[in-house]
């Protein structure tokens, strides 16, 4: 390995991961926004474990530092990260600098078995992590249209009239940039179904079609904002009738009453849900101590009670990764908010239409790289 300790150094042995004799503090990193539907879990585990953990501290950080920070601590010797929160992208990034334990791989044995207690979707999630974290929310996400009914009373539903309706209106429909955006990403990696391309995973030789199409798009568009809050800001304020969104991103803002509660959604025909998913990954050169503490709390994470917790405000709606996990085992604050905001006919699109994971490390880059420099970098605006 590159950096300074050799890589099996950097994992304890499994035998030493076992109780601490006394109680750590544990630091967890949320690189994803994660903390708003699991640090509930984690102070619960707290609160049953004092002879385990003495207190967490959390810290939010942006995805792209993540890599860098933890490399350094890594090169110095000095960890001072015990557990991340992360979605695909900052996952990814540890990935292919070989930053992350090998908890699946390694220490199986203190984990459930995690095919077994996995919905089908997030187990290919899973299978994203090489073993190196651990999934603890997942939702189907989208792409979805949100529009506002009183300027668009008979929505587009295929990809055409989507096309058709920009032209119409030009300046009306919006996306974030897809590198800085969940919606955004989402968008352009469920196009190339909607559009039946010839190889959804491959951005650079299989989505023709895709390119195509948001090259056309593009001319309608005023310009692409930094990140999606941006969006549901002008749809809110009647700048622009239609974004591209998801479950979470439809729900949450509406809760917070940044956009009216009114708004609609829609999918387009022949639409498959591009999934996505929270982990959590825990950074070499961990103590055996802590590791046990961890792989604890991971097992107390994906227990059904503790999932249900992550219907949350609809933020990454549904939320629970594992089976089993209903409303009706929420919390009752989230069962209100998510009947007062959530949408019926998010069962059947959930129940009825094919679910994919999204591209890999390396595809997702190459993916944005691509629309940076041939559909919209030109136009992107730090919002």
């Amino acid at each position: 390995p590159e950096s300074g300790t050799s890589s099996a150094a950097a994992e304890p042995a499994l035998a030493d991961v076992k109780a601490p004799s006394e109680p750590v503090t544990l630091n967890i990193v949320d690189v994803a926004g994660n903390l708003q539907l699991t640090q509930q879990i984690f102070d619960n585990f707290k609160a049953r474990n004092p002879k385990l953990v003495e207190r967490i501290t959390y810290t939010k950080l942006t995805s792209p530092e993540l890599a860098g920070k933890v490399k350094a601590q890594q090169d110095a010797g000095r960890l001072d990260i015990d557990m991340v929160l992360t979605g695909t992208d900052g996952l990814s990034a540890g990935l292919e600098q070989n930053l992350w334990v090998d908890l699946v791989g390694k220490y199986s044995s203190k984990l459930p078995n995690l095919n077994a207690i996995y919905q089908e979707p997030a187990a290919k999630m899973q299978a994203l992590a090489q073993n190196k974290g651990v999934t603890v929310t997942y939702y189907p996400s989208g792409p979805l249209l949100e529009y506002n009914p009183d300027n668009v009373s008979n929505p587009p539903t295929t990809a055409q009239e989507l096309l058709d309706w920009a032209k119409a209106n030009p300046n009306k429909l919006m996306y974030a940039r897809p590198a800085n955006s969940g919606p955004g990403r989402t968008w352009i990696m469920g196009l190339p179904y909607i559009l039946k391309d010839s190889n959804p995973m491959d951005p650079v030789n299989g989505w023709n079609k895709t390119w195509a199409y948001l090259k056309e798009l593009d001319k309608y568009i005023e310009y692409y904002p930094s990140g999606t809050t941006q969006t549901m800001k002008e749809l809110g304020e009647g700048t622009r009738d239609i974004i591209l969104s998801t479950t979470g991103w439809d729900i949450n803002p509406r809760v917070l009453g940044q956009v009216p509660k009114d708004v609609r959604i829609g999918a387009l025909d022949g639409f498959t849900w591009v999934t996505d998913a929270h982990y959590m990954v825990v950074p070499k050169q961990i103590s055996g101590a802590k590791l046990h503490v961890l792989t604890e709390l991971m097992k107390f994470a994906l227990t059904p009670q503790q999932q249900a917790i992550t219907y949350d405000k609809g933020y990454f709606y549904p939320g629970p990764a594992v089976k089993g996990v209903t409303l009706n085992m929420a919390p009752a604050d989230s069962q209100r908010v998510i009947r007062e905001f959530g949408r019926p006919e998010y069962d059947s699109l959930i129940a009825d239409n094919p679910k994919a994971p999204p591209l890999d490390a390396k595809a997702m880059v190459a993916a944005f790289d691509k629309w940076d420099r041939e559909v919209g970098g030109q136009k992107v605006k730090k919002s």
